[in-house]
């Protein structure tokens, strides 16, 4: 046997061995502490850009960037973090990271104009990154394999249940207090984080050795330029008519060119910044492209009801934040619970559970009007909150089960990274089917109005208007506006209802996908 053989073996038992000092759960809740704080950002500034806007004397457009340069920064960062993990330790590299996320929270709330928080945004980007795949990677190591279900469902707790309630957090800090506060309240869980990491969290011994291979630079300039482009597109498509202006095509031809030579260059290189060899691994495949439909489902039907409660049925922020949070209840709920199902039922069938029960829920969101009361909006959103426990949990265990610890911190990169894509693609998916879908039904709507029976309401509108004292000419147009601001909520409506069935659709279409995984061993 070569002596090359004997390492790997020794290298394999030292890190099946190995175990953390400290208890699992008390470095869960170190590392699950900076991972909500971050996941939480990620959407508690969204109610607040109208008083952002106001306070910095900035224009709507240009409030948005606030989030645009978060969601680039971050989504640059999330596959970049093992890879730097490997050259300057996990512990590190997550100890660097929220230090840089917490001072940046700090300019962010001194901020005196737009473009100083922007700038500021873009440094929690940068510091949020790679807190997500590090937070898995640690708590995966750090648990045995026999409770890997257990962690994913800690893990799940924060990046499921924060943005759901990340924008009632927000509108009430902001209705209560100011915008600057939403960034303020970072900074004692940042310290907090800082120190419970330090204490508690330690590398493994893989990650002990120094890593002394030649940086990717041509990788990580395609992969910044991939995926700053792509974030663009997406996030201001719709705003610019997406392919009608030639910026977005250009941009578009841009990050498509970037994103094959990224792969070409990362299959080539000796050293890539990210192993895409990985996705051999078939759960590992599979398992990426049901997150990133999943993430599609999740975030554009998080993005569409607070948007639907707030314009249609005129509910404030913050009202319309508390009626979406008891989907976090829910997510809650079902996190511990598939917590303990998933060591003892197939994964798969979790899976197929938790899709079918977040296709039907988000189905009885289809049926909405503008007559819907309070219980027509929580009770479906209870039962989608607790659908996504059902799919994160078994998800993420199957996805990542046969994968070497070595691999962990690039793969968990990955695999978040693909499932925020999904999630920037639903929200600018629905967001243009809104716009569009409204237009069409709008121009259905307006092709009756010859009808005999809109002529017989227009008249009536218009005598009953007439009788209050309204002369003719003026009962008539008020009438007619009447009439058409009818025909735009109905029209609206409409859109919404497509947009919800929609996604039931394509939540109930990840189930025959998951019979391509390949069963995974369970550990008693």
């Amino acid at each position: 046997m070569s002596a090359a053989g004997n390492t790997h073996r020794l290298t394999e038992a030292e890190e099946h061995a190995w175990k953390p000092k400290a208890n699992p759960w008390t470095i869960a809740g170190s590392v699950m502490l900076a991972t909500f704080m971050v996941v939480l950002d990620s959407s508690v500034a969204n109610v607040a850009l109208p008083h952002i806007a106001g306070s910095l004397s900035a224009s709507t457009d240009e409030s948005t960037w606030v989030l645009t340069s978060y969601l680039v920064a971050n989504a640059i960062m999330l596959p970049a973090a093992g890879w730097i993990a490997r050259r300057i330790g996990r512990k590190k590299l997550l100890l660097i990271s929220i230090l840089i996320f917490t001072m940046a929270s700090l300019l962010c709330g001194v901020a005196l104009t737009m473009p100083m928080l922007i700038v500021a945004r873009v440094l929690q980007g940068i510091g949020g990154g790679g807190m997500q795949p590090l937070a898995q990677s640690i708590l995966l190591e750090s648990f045995p394999p026999r409770q890997h279900g257990t962690a994913m469902a800690a893990f799940g707790i924060g990046v499921i249940v924060a943005p759901i309630i990340g924008p009632t957090l927000g509108g009430w800090i902001t209705d209560s207090y100011s915008w600057r506060w939403i960034f303020y309240i970072n900074l004692p869980i940042g310290i907090l984080a800082l120190i419970m990491v330090n204490l508690y969290v330690e590398d493994p011994p893989y990650l002990r050795k120094a890593f002394h291979g030649a940086i990717d630079y041509l990788g990580f300039g395609l992969m910044t330029l991939w995926l700053g482009t792509l974030q663009l597109v997406l996030d201001k498509g719709q705003e610019a008519d997406w392919f009608s202006a030639p910026w977005i095509c250009w941009t578009a031809a841009v990050s498509t060119l970037a994103l094959v030579a990224f792969i070409l260059r990362e299959l080539t290189d000796h050293e890539p910044i990210v192993q895409l060899r990985i996705f051999r691994d078939r759960n590992f495949a599979m398992g990426t492209l049901i997150t990133c439909t999943y993430g599609f489902v999740l975030y554009a039907a998080t993005a569409m009801l607070p948007l639907f409660l707030q314009t249609l049925m005129g509910y404030s922020a913050l009202q319309s934040g508390l009626s979406v949070s008891p989907r976090g209840l829910g997510a809650m709920a079902s996190m511990v619970t598939v917590g303990l199902l998933v060591r003892k039922i197939d994964a798969r069938l979790l899976m197929a559970f938790g899709f079918a029960l977040l296709g039907a829920s988000t189905w009885m969101l289809g049926n909405i009007s503008l007559e819907i009361g309070m219980s027509s909006v929580v009770v479906p959103n209870i039962l989608n909150g607790f659908a996504m426990g059902f799919v994160f949990v078994p998800l993420t265990t199957v996805t990542l089960s046969r994968l070497r610890k070595q691999e962990m911190g690039n793969a968990t990169g990955i695999y978040n990274l693909m499932r925020n894509i999904g999630g920037s693609v639903g929200i600018a998916t629905v967001t243009t089917m809104l716009v569009r879908g409204s237009q069409i039904h709008q121009s259905t709507l307006a092709a009756d109005a010859g009808s005999p029976l809109a002529s017989g309401l227009a008249r009536g509108l218009q005598a009953r208007l007439f009788s209050q004292g309204a002369d003719m000419v003026t009962a008539q147009h008020k009438a007619l506006g009447m009439i058409y601001r009818s025909v735009q909520q109905q029209s609206a409506l409409m859109a919404y209802a497509d947009n919800f069935r929609l996604i039931a659709i394509l939540a109930l279409a990840c189930i025959p996908l998951l019979l391509l995984f390949q069963r995974v061993k369970r550990h008693d």
